[in-house]
């Protein structure tokens, strides 16, 4: 379980959930206590009734059910759901889940079957693929349910239409439903740290072991106690599956706790001190446990407690003169990863593809073979347009006009809308 306000989330705290959910309320936030969805031989019906009632007592804005890996299938969700339900008592529950394994937009519809009245689905050109479900695709099978959808899904269709331009302007990926896939169930590694495994594999030449990595990640969130699968734990896996992989440990003839974590990271050590969750120090394999608490690293580890500086403090460190955006983003991510971005992480610019003249305008611009564009407006007679040369024929629709784009090498010949 992980306490989040409604706009930052957090995967672990020194103190408990419920107290965590109290600072941030003494601070005036609403928050929201997420409850995250896993498979393993301990997240069982009564796992799940426990700590929802954990969570409830905590007295939330919300309670959040995740499914951040897509792993919940319709007959889980079933005989799950009720449980969740129950146990939050008068805590309103939102339904989050990914559609990694396909299954996403069956269970939404299972939810509201059995009493979920929050959805959380993102607008294509974003929505499937790993991502939510598309919330055109929802909204339409509900109303082929009986029910009514409480959004206005009118202005969505132009953020729709405007993202897709952008996406498809800038060679972006548009969301699209994904095959189901049975071994996500065997690793549970969440789809976008697959793609960052194979790429920091193939950085070191060892591009080759991923499905090694895949089978030893199991083996690894076995070793851990069955964590849940979302950030930062799921990087924690991950990571120590590949070192395992990588120095060959687990494919010599050596006695098994000889010889696998000869190497872990320092967030690992965290893990088995509890600084993500005191769960870990209940769940982990004892023996796995005591081998990387023994290295001295682990020691130097031990005493240290988390740093709180004050805002000015953070301010005076990372520049004085930044935006509060630019400035979170510096405290959580990183210099190194902000520096990394584009423009330093500014947006681009994009010109509202809405306007049918405007695109048009635009795609003409682009075009190598013109140097100049002509266009004169006729009242109730839609437009004249002359390009200088061309040498192919485009067209332009509009709802009320329509005009012919159209150039010839020597003498342009006028078009009229």
């Amino acid at each position: 379980m992980c306490a989040s306000t409604r706009r930052t989330h957090g995967s672990g705290f020194a103190k408990a959930p419920s107290a965590s959910i109290a600072d941030l309320k003494k601070t005036g936030m609403d928050t929201v206590a997420n409850l995250i969805y896993s498979v393993s031989p301990r997240h069982t019906d009564e796992y799940y009734a426990r700590k929802a009632k954990e969570a409830a007592a905590s007295n939330p804005w919300r309670i959040c059910f995740k499914d951040v890996g897509g792993l919940l299938t319709p007959e889980r969700a079933r005989t799950l759901i009720p449980v969740v339900l129950k146990s939050a008592g008068k805590i309103p529950v939102e339904f989050h889940a990914h559609c990694n394994s396909g299954q996403a937009p069956l269970c939404y519809l299972e939810g509201v079957k059995l009493g979920m009245r929050i959805l959380h689905t993102a607008v294509p050109p974003l929505a499937n693929g790993s991502s939510q479900p598309s919330i055109f695709n929802i909204a339409h099978n509900l109303r082929a349910l009986g029910y009514t959808p409480m959004v206005d899904l009118k202005p969505l269709e132009a953020v729709e239409k405007h993202f897709t331009a952008v996406a498809r302007k800038s060679g972006l990926p548009i969301g699209k439903p994904v095959e189901y896939d049975q071994s996500q169930y065997l690793h549970q590694v969440p789809g976008g740290m697959i793609s960052n495994m194979r790429h920091q594999l193939k950085i070191v030449g060892m591009e080759h072991k991923m499905e090694a990595a895949l089978e030893e990640a199991a083996h690894v969130r076995k070793d851990f106690g069955y964590p849940i699968m979302v950030t930062p734990l799921s990087q924690y896996v991950g990571t120590q599956a590949a070192i395992n992989v990588l120095l060959g440990e687990r494919y010599k003839e050596v006695p098994l706790l000889g010889e696998r974590y000869k190497e872990v990271p320092d967030q690992v050590i965290q893990y088995a001190l509890g600084f993500w969750g005191k769960e870990a120090i209940e769940v982990m394999d004892p023996d796995i446990r005591d081998k990387i608490l023994s290295r001295p690293r682990a020691k130097e580890w031990t005493q240290w407690q988390q740093p709180e500086p004050t805002l000015h403090e953070v301010r005076q460190k990372l520049g004085v003169h930044l935006s509060d955006e630019e400035l979170i983003l510096r405290f959580f991510a990183g210099d190194d990863y902000v520096n990394a971005l584009p423009d330093g992480g500014k947006p681009r610019e994009y010109l509202n593809g809405n306007l049918p003249l405007v695109r048009l305008i635009e795609q003409l611009s682009q075009r190598k073979g013109s140097n100049q564009i002509f266009i004169a407006a006729q009242p109730a007679q839609g437009f004249e347009s002359n390009l200088y040369p061309a040498t192919r024929l485009l067209r332009q629709d509009g709802e009320k006009n329509r005009g012919v784009a159209r150039a010839e090498k020597t003498h342009p010949r006028k078009t009229e809308g």
